[in-house]
């Protein structure tokens, strides 16, 4: 894990999946006092990011994993829902598309592959009014990239598409746990982008933009 910093770079920690015992049963301010932004790409108990959201001072940002469907009645507290919406965060513009593969009919929080792709077509005048996007929060993988065979695990093509098209500087996801195998990659590249499995918890470094 990452773990240096730079004045000319905002510190992002990102969580999904798994509730992490270091960062919570072994609280410490210390280990969050420069951690500038928090992300989760989903499947985590909204008591878990309320908790961060109340003792730190980054903003924490969220999209639904596939086993949220508690957000619909209890969503986490003090934090901000980016699910289909860019987020403007210091200069950065945060894209998120929550949830996985359909693999229940009907489930929420699961689409299948035309269903995404609908998703992006409804966000085009977001996406040219902030002129693309720099960062791409998903709970599911892209598809072959970091993803695997089964339906359930199995990534989205259209986040491949948006890479190739708006070139985003960090792909950010879950879904696919550590414990699954041993293919699991905690960092991947795709084309320009920089891939991201952020099982458990991972702190990324984003160059801090120049302001005009």
């Amino acid at each position: 894990m990452k773990t240096s910093q730079t004045n000319d770079h905002l510190k992002i920690m990102v969580l999904t999946d798994h509730e992490s015992k270091l960062l919570y049963d072994y609280y410490d301010p210390e280990r969050m006092k420069d951690i500038d932004l928090i992300i989760s790409c989903g499947d985590l108990a909204p008591e878990y990011l309320s908790f961060f959201a109340t003792l730190c001072h980054a903003p924490v940002l969220y999209v639904r994993g596939n086993h949220d469907n508690k957000y619909e009645k209890r969503p986490p507290e003090g934090c901000i829902c980016i699910e289909d919406s860019i987020f403007n965060f210091q200069g950065i513009r945060i894209l998120g598309l929550g949830g996985s593969m359909r693999y229940i009919p009907h489930a929420p929080n699961q689409y299948t592959e035309r269903e995404m792709k609908r998703r992006v077509r409804k966000l085009r005048f977001k996406l040219l009014r902030h002129k693309g996007f720099d960062i791409l929060v998903a709970h599911a993988p892209a598809y072959q990239v970091n993803d695997m065979e089964d339906l359930p695990h199995r990534g989205f093509r259209i986040f491949c598409t948006l890479m190739e098209k708006y070139k985003p500087k960090f792909f950010l996801h879950g879904h696919v746990h550590a414990n699954y195998g041993r293919n699991f990659k905690r960092r991947d590249t795709f084309l320009e982008t920089t891939v991201i499995n952020a099982y458990d918890f991972y702190v990324v470094e984003y160059p801090r933009p120049r302001t005009k």
